[in-house]
């Protein structure tokens, strides 16, 4: 059972990790602070994931704690 419980984290962190990476190179004329929120909200989700044994609460609000701390970087 644990092993299907890691292969299921890590199958959630490279999806979110893949997820982020394309979204990133979809934009490519974000502003910076807009690619900072982008890149903390997919650290943080995949951190998340990771955190949380991969539940989607977990995922999300590591997404949104990312998110809120990439966007008030260099501010």
């Amino acid at each position: 059972m644990n092993h299907i419980r890691q292969t299921s984290v890590r199958l959630a962190l490279t999806a979110t990790t893949a997820l982020a990476l394309a979204g990133l190179g979809a934009c490519s004329d974000m502003s910076a602070r807009d690619r900072n929120t982008a890149v903390g909200a997919g650290v943080g989700a995949a951190a998340g994931a990771v955190l949380t044994g991969g539940s989607a609460g977990g995922t999300i609000g590591g997404a949104a704690v990312g998110g809120i701390i990439g966007n008030q970087i260099k501010k």
